[in-house]
């Protein structure tokens, strides 16, 4: 049963199986697994079980200017702002609201994922992936709604931004880890 916040919002740009089939015909193996919602790493974290592969946070991130980057990284990755802003020589760095979360990549706080580039057709968005996070053989992410996680290979993710028409920044984000 929806609640009444969520009969208010408009439709996703993209549904969930919209972008599943585009995967497919992109030719990206991919496994999706339903859960209950999550809104943080630890309840995803306490959800998950044993499913394999690398877990991935999103950052939805702004400057003053208006430039956007979405960070994706490694879910216990800790992140120093400053340092990450030096690293994009993007001025002062914060976190992008909701409401334009909503406007440029179609999906809502908790659901932030490197598959809400495929609404980002006008290519506003910067994304930034880190390195060590691309180690990994398989990774998960939610396919724009934080009731799923979907795994695919690590070289995939890469191909899926490309395919979106976006250029991936690969990142060793060690240098924007908080100094102890």
């Amino acid at each position: 049963m929806e609640t009444e916040a969520q009969e208010l919002e408009p439709p996703l740009p993209t549904t969930p199986d919209a972008l599943l089939d585009r995967l497919s015909a992109w030719g990206i193996a991919q496994t999706t697994h339903h859960h209950q919602p999550v809104f943080t790493v630890d309840e995803a974290k306490d959800l998950r079980g044993q499913l394999a592969g690398g877990h991935c946070k999103s950052l939805f991130l702004k400057n003053k200017k208006g430039a956007m980057w979405l960070v994706v990284c490694d879910e216990d990755r800790r992140i120093d702002l400053k340092a990450l802003s030096g690293l994009l020589q993007g001025g002062r760095l914060s976190f992008a609201s909701a409401d334009r979360l909503r406007r440029v990549l179609g999906v809502l706080p908790g659901s932030v994922t490197p598959f809400a580039l495929i609404n980002d057709r006008d290519h506003q968005v910067t994304p930034v992936l880190d390195k060590t996070m691309l180690a990994h053989d398989r990774l998960n992410y939610h396919p724009l709604v934080n009731t799923m996680t979907t795994t695919i290979a690590s070289a995939d993710l890469v191909r899926f931004v490309e395919a979106c028409g976006h250029r991936p920044v690969i990142l060793d984000l060690d240098a924007a880890a908080p100094t102890p």
